[in-house]
């Protein structure tokens, strides 16, 4: 009796694909396109130190990920050098970049998750003396702010001992947002240097690494492009869904009760709000509107009452309704979607971690994911949803309110209360003046 052999899957045949650096007729169509096509659409300005193409041997290159659009810069800074990105394992699966993927030499990389494929991809490359790069942040700003490493990067790094160079990025987040991806003109500008050498990272604790990119990869963008008064082209549109991340009215304090159109924002409780003008600067409606002075300090303050929040309720829980999302084993997604719908439940966040109970594919689905394992919600494409890793596999979630800044700063924190391994930065230890940082400050 003959048994027909099963097809593998699209996760099978990923972790089976081998790598080599890209072909250099690719490489040179790439830089071409992106050249002559892509890039001026954004106003670039480079600037350099160092040539990274001087150097002898394998290198990593790491970015401050500002955006979607962050491979232009760092194709330009390399050129005519050849090198291998990593980008997130779930972007494999779609249809739109299935080809652009295989032809650049794309390296998989499960955010923040530990996995044999991605480290396996990076050594291949390094091996071959070639370039590996990549965001120590694991995933693009999602308001503008630098993000702190991902765990592990300074012993990552210590590691494989081999130099590090950066690329200092400015104004990209801004020519498309995380909450609102229409593409905007203003300015940008890209700065490359070498962060580390190799006697550098042997002297170097894991530790002091990280607190070293955490301080390089300093930047708020909506900073940056006020003190630089750059303009940018809005169409009337600036505020469209700020309501994802600026959930909570500074004045009244209602949550989830702000309303986002055009270039408005408005608390629909208490009428508190602004316009957002071409700088991305907020112009209250009148003198008894209280509003931040950006997104990003808006987002700071609403952390700030989460902080207090979760340690004055020992018993706090949020839930939401959500959309569930997975990848399919033999289909990539099409339409640019990030998955396939499968299921729906309820998310729940409470001191004991992250919670789901529902459906997936029909059958009963639920999964209970501690603070130890999660620090962080993944952000792919933009705020109306997040992702998580559960047993490995990839899943999406879809809310139906729009209550992903509210989700992402409730489990960072969580996280930071019961555990703290993903710290914030020195720089914002004012938040917690007189708190409980994690389990590090309760021993």
């Amino acid at each position: 009796m003959k048994f027909k052999k099963q097809k593998l899957t699209l996760q099978q045949k990923l972790e089976k694909r081998k790598y080599k650096k890209p072909g250099r007729t690719v490489t040179f169509l790439y830089k071409l396109i992106g050249s002559t096509v892509l890039l001026p659409k954004y106003n670039p300005h480079f600037s350099s130190e160092v040539d990274i193409n001087d150097r002898e041997g394998a290198c990593f290159l790491v970015w401050n990920h500002l955006s979607r659009l962050d491979h232009l810069y760092t194709m330009k800074a390399v050129y005519p050098g050849r090198y291998n990105m990593v980008a997130g394992y779930s972007e494999f699966f779609r249809s739109h970049l299935r080809a652009v993927f295989r032809l650049n030499r794309i390296l998989p990389k499960k955010i923040f998750n530990n996995d044999r494929v991605g480290i396996k991809a990076m050594n291949s490359i390094i091996k071959q003396g070639g370039i590996v790069t990549f965001s120590p942040e694991g995933m693009s700003s999602i308001y503008g702010t630098n993000q702190p490493v991902v765990p592990g990067s300074g012993a990552f790094l210590k590691h494989y001992g081999i130099p590090v160079y950066f690329l200092k990025l400015s104004g990209q987040y801004l020519t498309s947002t995380k909450h609102y991806l229409e593409e905007r003109k203003g300015r940008t500008e890209a700065h490359l240097s070498l962060l580390f050498t190799e006697e550098q990272l042997k002297e170097m604790t894991g530790d002091q690494i990280e607190a070293a990119l955490n301080e390089a990869f300093r930047h708020d963008d909506y900073e940056w492009g006020r003190s630089n008064h750059i303009k940018w082209e809005m169409h009337g549109r600036s505020c469209e869904h700020l309501d994802e991340i600026c959930y909570r009215c500074p004045r009244c304090g209602s949550e989830l009760q702000m309303h986002a159109e055009g270039d408005k924002i408005q608390c629909t409780v208490c009428g508190n709000g602004a316009a957002l003008n071409d700088c991305y600067e907020f112009v209250p409606f009148n003198g008894a509107c209280v509003i931040p002075v950006s997104p990003s300090e808006w987002v700071g303050e609403e952390r700030v009452n989460v902080i207090k929040q979760i340690r004055q309720d020992p018993d706090f829980s949020f839930s939401e309704h959500v959309t569930l999302g997975y990848l399919p084993p033999h289909e990539y997604e099409k339409k640019m979607k990030t998955s396939v719908p499968c299921g729906e439940g309820t998310v729940t966040v409470d001191h004991a971690g992250i919670h789901f109970t529902g459906n997936k594919l029909g059958e009963p689905f639920s999964f209970d994911l501690p603070y130890t394992t999660v620090y962080s919600l993944i952000i792919m494409t933009s705020t109306a949803q997040f992702s998580l890793y559960v047993n490995g596999e990839f899943h999406d979630f879809i809310p139906d309110r729009r209550s992903v800044g509210k989700l992402l700063l409730l489990v960072e924190e969580m996280h930071r209360y019961h555990v703290n391994t993903w710290k914030n930065f020195p720089w914002n230890d004012w938040m917690y003046e007189g708190m409980e940082l994690g389990i590090d400050k309760k021993r």
